[in-house]
């Protein structure tokens, strides 16, 4: 057994230019070489797994290769005409897929840069893929790095790949002649893998809830973010890194923790809430007395099991279905938001484009399907994409579809895409400012001619849709800035009408009546320190955090009622005041003569940490901000 403690001590190695701590590092990997009883001038083992056995090996990494090969494709175009390639291997080393410029090719099979082919340490030495699994690290070896002669014509970036638990199960690799490195290579295999775990979890755990956090709303929905899944008793079943951190979680000790002990929420309340359709983002404080924005995402059933076992959530837990809304459900006397209906009502049947701008929350999706119910295509499929929440690399195949064996890893009998499917109704593209260039002319052409071209066919198909997109950016701008084609603009922005923001509407007491309101039951009363919090607060998530709160709320309450200011989360007023809301918790003003000298003393006990003095407090880093201020005013 090779002994690596000293090695695992070592600082984390740098990029290019090396250095003294770098030259270090590079010298102990070469040291484990020689223990393994390597040679730098010996020539490497390229004997290759072929055929069945390869076949094999990549059926037992079925789920990782069908994630990984669309990222590659799109990680080989940005470095396109680089004379590189991607490499996928498995947690040994083992080449499974390879995408390279056919001029680097021939150079590469001379060390059997190849599917098939083991590159761990054991194997090869010092080497990007070897060196980064067994380091468990994203790793950079160039040039005369390699232990091996043969190799040192190589620059290599490698990122090992977790799986949805948090274990290594394969590595990424960019490798190309070592004159062509470039220091963003590395970055490019970082967010790649990255994108690739994030699938994986997905796809490992769509069955269950999944909370995705972060200290910033708009981070949400990006790989910044974390994601923790829990099964239908709160129980954490995996935390990506992001939320391992966040949380305080240990990557893979899972076991023992349950959602009411990461979060200061009552277990069986976040339960029913999460159930009950919530789309967030919502603030959610953790047990740490930190808040942060998260959006709940129930998971999706599985197929049904031969049992006869009742489930364990009684059938009245989950929120009743909502009728699907027409523009009646949505005119709720708020003067801007009846001239967006009445402009809709206008050309409906016409078929012209609809653009919907708004902030993130405002009831985008909610309009669109409104415009899809008033239609004359009413009765044929609304099939909604957010293009903010797929990947690039995973964006074309959703929308366009692909056929089969398109790509390794290419469901049987292909996909038929999102596109397609919408034939005869209405393709809701959400937040359309988040499409990559590339796709972006793809559309163009399906609205052009009216038929779309599946990856892998060899011919397209017809297709008739209307065509709703939807967005926060703003595409004149990005227009501007090369970032959103302007014959593509002009195609989706037929009409475009804008919903105003929760805080500039008049309309707030007949929301709240109709969130709180049928399908759930009477509406339960609201004291008027609650009323008078509701009306005060900026709601930065717009309607979607305003039903949060309101429904939270209702449940805390119970079915007796009334609503009082200690039934609203704590999470409300935690964000509020990080978002600068005039809104104080019950009891607030007399806390006003207090709170500097509490800060102060908090501040003190944990020697200037703010984090710390807010965990102990259990209020946000702002308000210990703002209540220092306040202090060195007075």
């Amino acid at each position: 057994m090779r002994d690596d403690s000293a090695l695992r001590s070592a600082p984390s190695a740098p990029e290019l230019p090396p250095g003294p701590a770098r030259a270090d590092v590079v010298s102990l990997w070469h040291e484990r070489a020689r223990r393994l009883g390597l040679s730098e001038r010996q020539q490497p083992d390229l004997g290759a797994l072929a055929g069945r056995a390869l076949q094999e090996l990549t059926g037992e990494y079925q789920a990782l290769v069908a994630h990984a090969v669309p990222v590659m494709e799109l990680l080989h175009q940005q470095i396109l005409n680089t004379h590189s390639m991607v490499l996928l291997t498995d947690r040994r080393g083992l080449i499974m897929h390879a995408l390279g410029d056919a001029d680097f090719l021939e150079r590469a099979e001379r060390v059997a840069l190849a599917p098939g082919v083991l590159w761990s340490e054991d194997s090869k030495g010092t080497n990007a893929i070897g060196t980064a699994l067994a380091e468990e690290r994203a790793t950079l070896v160039h040039g005369s790095e390699h232990f091996l002669t043969v190799n040192r014509f190589l620059t290599c970036s490698c990122c090992p790949i977790r799986g949805p638990r948090g274990e290594l199960i394969g590595a990424l690799d960019v490798s190309g002649p070592h004159q062509g490195y470039h220091p963003h290579t590395m970055g490019l295999v970082r967010l790649s893998a990255q994108l690739i775990e994030q699938q994986l979890f997905r796809g490992a755990f769509g069955h269950a809830l999944r909370i995705h956090l972060h200290p910033r709303a708009e981070r949400l929905g990006t790989l910044l973010e974390g994601v923790a899944a829990f099964d239908d008793d709160g129980r954490l079943l995996a935390a990506n890194p992001n939320a391992c951190e966040l949380l305080g979680v240990r990557p893979g000790a899972h076991a023992g923790y349950m959602l009411s002990s990461l979060f200061d929420l009552d277990g069986p309340a976040a339960l029913l809430h999460a159930r009950g359709a919530l789309e967030g983002p919502r603030p959610l404080r953790l047990r740490s007395g930190e808040v942060v924005w998260a959006r709940l995402e129930p998971g999706v059933a599985a197929a049904p099991q031969r049992s006869t076992t009742m489930p364990r959530v009684p059938p009245a837990a989950p929120p009743p279905r909502v009728r699907s809304p027409h523009f009646a459900d949505l005119d709720s006397g708020d003067a801007a938001v009846a001239a967006v209906i009445a402009k809709l009502r206008a050309v409906r049947g016409h078929d012209i484009a609809v653009l919907i701008l708004g902030e993130t929350g405002t009831g985008k999706e909610w309009l669109a399907r409104a415009v899809h119910n008033e239609s004359p295509r009413r009765d044929g499929p609304f099939v909604a994409v957010d293009c903010a929440c797929l990947p690039e690399s995973l964006i074309e195949a959703e929308l366009f579809g692909y056929e089969e064996g398109a790509f390794t890893g290419a469901r049987r009998r292909g996909s038929p895409g999102k596109i397609l499917l919408a034939d005869g109704g209405t393709l809701f593209l959400d937040e359309i400012g988040e499409m990559p260039l590339a796709l972006q002319t793809r559309l163009l052409r399906v609205l052009q001619e009216r038929a779309v071209l599946p990856l892998g066919a060899g011919r397209e198909r017809p297709v008739d849709i209307a065509l709703v997109c939807a967005t926060h950016r703003n595409l004149p701008d990005m227009m501007r800035r090369e970032l959103f084609r302007a014959d593509l603009y002009y195609r989706v922005n037929g009409l475009t009408v804008r919903l105003p923001a929760l805080r500039e509407r008049g309309d707030l007491p007949t929301l709240i009546e109709r969130i709180l309101g049928a399908p759930s039951g009477p509406v339960p009363a609201l004291s008027p320190q609650v009323l008078r919090a509701l009306s005060r607060c900026l709601w930065p998530g717009n309607i979607r955090q305003l039903a949060s709160v309101l429904r939270t709320a209702r449940a805390l309450a119970g079915d007796s009622g009334p609503i009082r200011p200690e039934h609203l989360p704590e999470e409300f007023f935690a964000s509020a005041a990080g978002e600068e809301v005039r809104v104080e918790p019950p009891g607030a003003a007399d806390l006003h003569a207090l709170r500097a000298d509490a800060v102060c003393a908090a501040l003190q006990r944990n020697g200037g940490n703010v984090s710390a003095a807010a965990r102990e407090l259990r209020v946000s880093r702002n308000t210990i901000y703002r209540a220092v201020r306040a202090a060195r005013s007075t």
